[in-house]
């Protein structure tokens, strides 16, 4: 579904009772993370009317008896229980304290109940966990943190889990990745209500974009999900990970595994979350990371060790994943690093000196934006979309770019 057909149906959906579009509830647990928890109250409980945001009213409700205890040991007193759910036409779930524990029963009661009655449900980071408790992620596409996809797919099987978006929009049902992408998906919620213009003055507000390009991918690691070890597919990844120079594909691991193709794409997407196609582009444009950023090797030399069967795949798939070339990942990376750690690799193995590596990533780039713009955040200094302008300046006005989302189909 596209973002507009997706706010068409928000429109037209009907909430029952005495619920009101404009009253957002918050349910806190004890043990979530502060941050995660402040995020939905700073979007929608201040009133910024002043700069152009239409105002909530916000309700942070308890999901449990209180004081709720945080991060840092902190103790927090919710002024509502679960009761003024009731009242609410979005009801924001920001974090869970354990993807080991069930949630209290009560609350997936109320939670249910709020969907049942029109309310739109969204789940920040292991939020999710909650809502897919709750039987409301039953058949859906959704999302959570890069390191808790895994385990929530493999609890939850009937969930379509996306590890590689920042938000999934379903709808009346909603999931973040985990912590910044939980401002992102606040200012989705913004911008499907109140439209672009709104969206753009919060985030001027919270010094952020108003959308993100690309998703997790930048962020994921090698490292593996502690329940995964315990499995016999374990085995069969770790071997993957050992031998990403090679070439070799989804049938070889298959065949290593002792499964068909088809059993085997099942198995593992229920381990991992993803499909073993694109977790396996995925590990092999990380590793290629990792080698433009401690080598010297030339990018077809990169593509090379990394399993690429050329070149050109490897810029392919690096800019679809992280939305830069090669070349300019590389000089973007070395542009942030300490001086003193760039002058030490002077006397070191020739190479392309990082003002060639920059001239390179301009020209590969085009009127693209840099990956130190994209990728690389606050490091960048210029937008190549912008000549002339700082990346912060950028933030000065709201313009169209990438969401870093899926709606739904």
């Amino acid at each position: 579904m596209s973002q507009d057909s997706a706010i068409a149906t928000e429109a037209v959906r009907k909430l029952s009772g005495r619920r009101r579009r404009e009253v957002v509830a918050v349910l806190l647990f004890s043990g979530g993370p502060i941050f995660e928890s402040s995020i939905p109250l700073s979007v929608f409980g201040i009133d910024r009317q002043d700069a152009g945001v239409p105002r909530y009213r916000l309700l942070v409700c308890g999901g449990e008896e209180g004081p709720l205890r945080t991060t840092g040991g902190l103790e927090l007193t919710a002024p509502y229980g679960l009761e003024a759910i009731s009242r609410a036409g979005t009801v924001v779930v920001p974090a869970w304290r354990s993807i080991t524990s069930p949630p209290p029963a009560e609350a997936l009661d109320a939670l249910r109940r709020a969907h049942e009655e029109g309310a739109r449900i969204v789940g920040l980071c292991t939020g999710a966990f909650v809502l897919a408790a709750a039987g409301l992620l039953d058949g859906r596409p959704a999302t959570t943190h890069w390191m808790y996809a895994p385990t929530l797919a493999k609890r939850y099987p009937s969930v379509h889990v996306d590890p590689r978006e920042l938000f999934v929009d379903d709808g009346d049902v909603l999931t973040s990745a985990g912590t910044a992408a939980g401002i992102d998906l606040c200012l989705h919620i913004v911008r499907t209500d109140h439209g672009n213009e709104a969206a753009g003055a919060l985030a001027r507000r919270l010094v952020v974009p108003p959308r993100r390009s690309g998703g997790q991918e930048r962020y994921l690691d090698r490292s593996l999900p502690e329940e995964i070890g315990a499995d016999p597919l374990a085995e069969v990844v770790a071997w993957a990970l050992e031998h990403l120079h090679e070439q070799f594909d989804v049938e070889t691991l298959a065949a290593r595994a002792y499964m068909s193709r088809r059993t085997f794409d099942r198995r593992f997407r229920s381990l991992t979350g993803s499909a073993p196609l694109q977790w396996l582009i995925t590990q092999r444009v990380l590793q290629a990371q990792r080698l433009l950023e401690t080598s010297e090797y030339s990018v077809d030399e990169v593509a090379g060790r990394c399993g690429f069967r050329s070149p050109v795949a490897l810029r392919g798939h690096f800019r679809r994943q992280l939305g830069s070339s090669p070349a300019a990942y590389r000089a973007a990376y070395r542009a942030r690093r300490p001086q003193g750690e760039r002058a030490s690799e002077a006397g070191g193995p020739a190479g392309p000196s990082v003002h060639q590596d920059q001239e390179a990533a301009l020209a590969s780039s085009g009127t693209r934006r840099t990956a130190a713009a994209t990728t690389l955040g606050p490091a960048a200094s210029a937008s190549t979309d912008h000549p002339g302008k700082h990346v912060s300046e950028l933030y000065a006005t709201s313009r169209p770019g990438l969401p870093g989302q899926r709606s739904a189909p």
